[in-house]
């Protein structure tokens, strides 16, 4: 029987393909080995959007795209009923080993792995103060940190969405990646998945507002269109330079500010919101009727929760991320750019389930820098939103009160081609 394991070791295929040189024998290139550090491998869970891309592959520009990474082992720190990696690793040929030290080590004395995958998210974790779930992403880095230092090498390490729920942590991660002079890549399949339509901000613009409407929960869905909008913020002329301020607003407050009729007098551009909504595929309709542009009074009674966050850029431009639940359930972008009459905005396009092809897309990166040794955009745009998201939830829970953020005083300069799936 050709297993994939066999598979792999004999043809390298992969991202990079293997190397031929002239007159020679083909030489077998052995696959990339990784270890998987998971909260939860249920079904639908992010070990099983994300992980499972290594075991069988996924979709690329038209053809099954089988990595030469095979996984070898994993860490799971829950296992409740529906459970899936003891399967998983039945049917592939990995194995769980009890602590992360040991998954790493392959059950030896050394790092064992050219790559390590962790996700922290699912699960049952305590709630903080502020209504964050505790997910003990930093916990899993350190634990993969211990090892490198132990060992003396160091692997790539995908972090999948926010780094934390702690600034502070957030932060020591990304430094001690640096000091330790690793790979590192997070976030979300947002800045990556399709664009509908396939637009992008131009690269050095000047950006006098921008917007997302979205949909979801606070310390989940905010952190997706945050992400979203960050991969387009961060083109701006000059590069990142950080938000100073972020004002996050829940209910009757955010009709309020959508009454105000721009962000001078504390909401924000209509002309925003309206380019957003035009963007959604599924805007909500009153009974028998379809693409019909909702009434404020038909938008209030749909919305039961709305929530804002507005934000202020260190540079001055102003920012608006909407969650509407019962108006959208997609995430709809636009922008305004200075001098320019007409605004710019698209649908950041997620594929349904089961199929979930935009988790294939977020892979197709950390494939790329586990291949290559080099992460394709900045750790940097997911400290700036794990940052974001946890402003914004202690302002909500600060009685909507206005926050100076000069911990987000975050820079980076973004590269020039943006990588979200066109094809």
């Amino acid at each position: 029987m050709l297993t994939r394991r066999h598979f792999l070791a004999t043809t390298g295929v992969g991202l990079l393909g293997s190397s031929l040189a002239f007159g020679a024998d083909p030489k077998p290139t052995p696959p990339k080995k990784m270890a998987v550090v998971t909260t939860l491998w249920n079904y639908r869970s992010h070990a099983w959007h994300m992980a499972e891309r290594f075991l069988h592959g996924y979709p690329l520009q038209g053809r099954w795209h089988r990595p030469a990474i095979e996984i070898v082992s994993a860490y799971v720190d829950q296992t409740p009923e529906g459970d899936l990696s003891a399967s998983r690793a039945k049917e592939f040929g990995f194995t769980v080993y009890p602590t992360i030290a040991e998954a790493l080590r392959c059950g030896g004395s050394k790092l064992a792995v050219d790559a390590v995958l962790i996700i922290g998210e699912h699960g049952d974790y305590p709630l903080n103060e502020i209504g964050q779930k505790q997910y003990p992403r930093y916990q899993f880095f350190k634990q993969v940190t211990d090892v490198f230092a132990k060992d003396g090498r160091t692997t790539p390490v995908f972090n999948d969405k926010h780094l934390s729920w702690k600034f502070e942590w957030a932060q020591e991660m990304v430094e001690l990646s640096k000091s330790m002079n690793f790979p590192f890549l997070a976030g979300s399949s947002l800045p990556v998945t399709w664009r509908m339509p396939s637009v992008d901000l131009p690269y050095g613009a000047e950006i006098e507002e921008l917007m997302c409407v979205a949909f979801g929960a606070v310390d989940i869905y905010d952190f997706h269109a945050l992400e979203a909008m960050q991969c387009m913020a961060e083109r701006r002329k000059g590069g990142e330079t950080g938000v100073a301020a972020i004002h996050a607003l829940r209910g009757d407050a955010v009709w309020k500010a959508m009454d105000a009729g721009s962000w001078g007098a504390g909401g924000w551009s209509p002309q925003l919101f309206e380019s957003c909504l035009s963007r959604s595929h599924t805007l909500a309709q009153p009974e028998t009727f379809s693409h019909r542009y909702p009434t404020p009074a038909q938008i209030r009674e749909w919305v039961k929760e709305p929530i804002a966050y507005r934000f202020e850029y260190i540079d001055g431009t102003k920012a608006t991320m909407l969650l509407m639940n019962g108006l959208v359930t997609d995430f709809n972008f636009a922008a305004k750019l200075k001098g320019q009459p007409d605004l710019v905005s698209t649908q950041f396009h997620l594929p349904p389930n089961p199929n979930v092809v935009y988790s294939a897309a977020l892979m197709n990166g950390a494939e790329t820098m586990f291949m290559t040794g080099r992460a394709p955009y900045p750790i940097e745009r997911t400290l700036l939103t794990s940052g974001l998201v946890e402003a914004g939830m202690k302002s909500l829970a600060n009685g909507q009160k206005r926050m100076e953020t000069p911990q987000l005083a975050v820079r980076y300069t973004a590269p020039r081609e943006s990588l979200f799936v066109r094809e």
